[in-house]
């Protein structure tokens, strides 16, 4: 026997309380009633003092008795007593249902899910009334959706709910953690349940040490389907307004098969390939198209199989923006093919005197001369007059030999020269904070300045790359390349868009990337959990979206639209038991005896109150005789 609300400690602290409270009342009762008598009778006993005593026994014992037992019976039924252990009896079961994205291909009967659902719902039904079920949904990750529930209808509406996601199966997280929510229950262990297509992530697989009550009721699913696996674009290297495209295939199932793929931007065809895809296997294609406008560019595999949602990709690619200088100088011809090498840089040239604080560009160049105010965009300054010069001009050698570039800063990375030795050079005091660039052995003469919360970004040369013997150096394109790139950092990223599949996503990254300026962030602009090993960036992403990865200065946006298709077949071991069991279990070993205790009870105070009540004592004390009466009242009175 067992209680379902109370614990029998909690029972019997209400028991006594209640017997407590009525015992007392028994004690204490007094019944007054309305009683006609002599008046000379209180005149006789005025002289004498009234002792009042009280009764110290119970005139009704029988009656307290059925009380408590009524009150004993009604309290068991609030306790919900049970016939019979549940704990020992009834057993915890926990349904995997496989909810991953191969669940949505369809059949001649519906879908993959469909069949799933139908599945668990004939188990759960088969199970007794007190056993517990717990509801697993199964894909990239392992759902809890239900607790232990005794309720089986809850169960079988989270059944009903369930759908397809974007990610592949990993049932061996699955099934650990239906190990793990059976464990530490303290009633039998019933069956995990599997019920799916058994397809995972080439990269999960399935533990061979699995537990001896798993379950696995199997959904027949189609085998032949190709769908597109990734598509990546990248800027090309030698056109500055062509992108390379790259485009990944996989046929997932067991024949060859012939599928044309077609690509669009705009909603204009810009190329197509007829692919012959080989069986469970890859095959990767290229394309190249020419651009300067953003906008969407679509991949769609003209291919008819059971799953349809793998055969469709778009990206969304962005507007190729060039960074726009103003260059205040009164000799422009030494200083264009600098700049006009640089196909992204578009420069416009001016004399100092058209001067603007705030022109419509992105940076400035100032050469040799002081404006008449600030500029409040970042800037270049080359040989400033060293009265007005933004960092302080300590001294103007000659011959200065450059002695050392701070490569590990971007505005000096890459740049190297030997035996350079300057005509004349301005040699700068830095102020804290200050970035030392380049340097000889009388102090710096190049000094970057980041941008406080007064000045934006600025660079001070104390000398004139291109007027000086420095002009016949590749350093000196380099140099205004780091300095471009470092005021306006965001125009010179190298952009990747890729679009993938939904889960687990590695990028190969430049093992001399500063870890800690590494950024992972999802189209809601909250930070993405990652993990780097080596050159390896690793994150997971549950749901389609837009995932961006900054790492110095490349910024790879992944498109992550694609389901994740499971490219391995779990193939079930022998002695894992199929199909629903004929448990042969109608209603459940334990019964519920509250109702018959409720019944007794009422029962019980209803007959109290008939035998006992007041009307009935009325009753009884009116057919004793006048007499008897009268010594029953006098009893009474005194």
């Amino acid at each position: 026997m067992s209680f379902l609300n109370l614990t029998a400690g909690e029972l019997i602290a209400l028991f006594g309380t209640v017997s407590a409270v009525v015992f007392t009342l028994y004690l204490l009762d007094r019944s007054r009633r309305k009683q006609v008598v002599p008046t000379l009778r209180f005149w006789r006993h005025a002289e004498t003092n009234t002792e009042l005593r009280q009764r110290r026994k119970i005139q009704q014992p029988w009656s307290l008795v059925l009380q408590l037992i009524s009150m004993a019976l009604l309290l068991l039924a609030i306790a919900q007593l049970q016939w019979g252990d549940l704990m020992q009896t009834s057993r915890d079961h926990v349904v995997i249902l496989d909810t991953s994205a191969w669940m949505g291909a369809r059949t001649a009967r519906g879908t993959l899910m469909d069949e799933a659902r139908t599945s668990a719902l004939a188990f759960v039904r088969a199970l007794p009334a007190s056993d517990r079920v717990l509801l697993l949904r199964a894909d990239g990750l392992a759902t809890p959706v239900t607790p232990l529930e005794s309720n089986h209808a809850a169960v079988e509406r989270a059944i009903r709910a369930s759908e397809p996601s974007s990610s592949a199966l990993n049932l061996d997280q699955a099934i650990d953690v239906a190990v793990r929510a059976q464990a530490g229950q303290g009633r039998k262990r019933g069956d995990i349940v599997y019920v799916g297509s058994a397809r995972v992530a080439a990269t999960e697989g399935v533990t061979s040490t699995l537990p001896g009550n798993l379950r696995v009721l199997p959904v027949t699913a189609p085998v032949e389907n190709s769908g597109i696996r990734k598509i990546g674009l990248r800027r090309s290297r030698t056109e500055t307004d062509q992108w390379d495209v790259f485009v990944s295939v996989r046929n997932f199932g067991l024949k060859e098969r012939v599928a044309q793929l077609a690509l669009q931007f705009g909603g204009a065809p810009i190329g197509s390939r007829t692919l012959t895809l080989k069986p469970n296997a890859d095959q990767e294609t290229t394309f190249a198209f020419r651009t300067k406008a953003g906008g969407l560019m679509e991949a769609r595999l003209l291919d008819g199989d059971a799953f349809q949602e793998d055969n469709r990709a778009v990206l969304e690619v962005p507007a190729q923006r060039s960074l726009r200088v103003v260059v205040y100088t009164e000799e422009a011809d030494p200083l264009r093919p600098v700049l006009g090498g640089n196909p992204r840089v578009t420069a416009q040239f001016r004399p100092p005197s058209a001067y603007e604080a705030a022109p419509d560009a992105d940076a400035m160049i100032l050469d040799r001369f002081i404006p008449t105010a600030p500029p409040k965009l970042p800037s270049i300054w080359i040989e400033p007059p060293a009265q007005r010069s933004p960092v302080r001009v300590k001294a103007t050698v000659s011959k200065a030999k450059l002695s050392r570039w701070n490569s590990d800063h971007a505005l000096g990375l890459g740049l190297r020269t030997k035996d350079l030795e300057l005509e004349t050079a301005q040699i700068f005091t830095p102020a804290s904070g200050d970035i030392k660039v380049a340097e000889t052995d009388a102090g710096p003469v190049i000094v970057g300045r980041p941008r406080t919360d007064t000045q934006p970004k600025l660079i001070v040369l104390g000398f004139h790359p291109v007027r000086s013997a420095m002009k016949y150096e590749l350093a000196t394109p380099l140099l205004f390349a780091n300095a471009l790139r470092w005021v306006q950092p965001e125009l010179f990223l190298h952009w990747e868009l890729n679009a993938g599949t939904v889960g687990t996503v590695e990028m190969a990254i430049d093992k001399r990337t500063n870890v800690e300026a590494v950024r992972v962030i999802s189209d809601t602009g909250k930070a993405v959990p990652y993990t780097i090993d080596g050159d390896q960036l690793r994150f997971f992403a549950g749901t389609p979206g837009t995932v961006r990865v900054i790492a110095g200065d490349r910024e790879s946006v992944y498109s992550l639209t694609l389901p994740e298709v499971g490219i391995t077949a779990w193939a079930v071991p022998e002695r894992v038991r199929r199909g629903i069991p004929s448990l042969g279990v109608q209603g459940s070993p334990v019964k519920d005896l509250w109702p018959w205790l409720a019944v007794l009870g009422g029962l019980g105070l209803l007959t109290e109150w008939l035998l006992f009540g007041r009307g009935r004592r009325a009753a009884r004390l009116a057919r004793v005789p006048a007499r008897a009466r009268q010594k029953v009242l006098q009893k009474r009175a005194s």
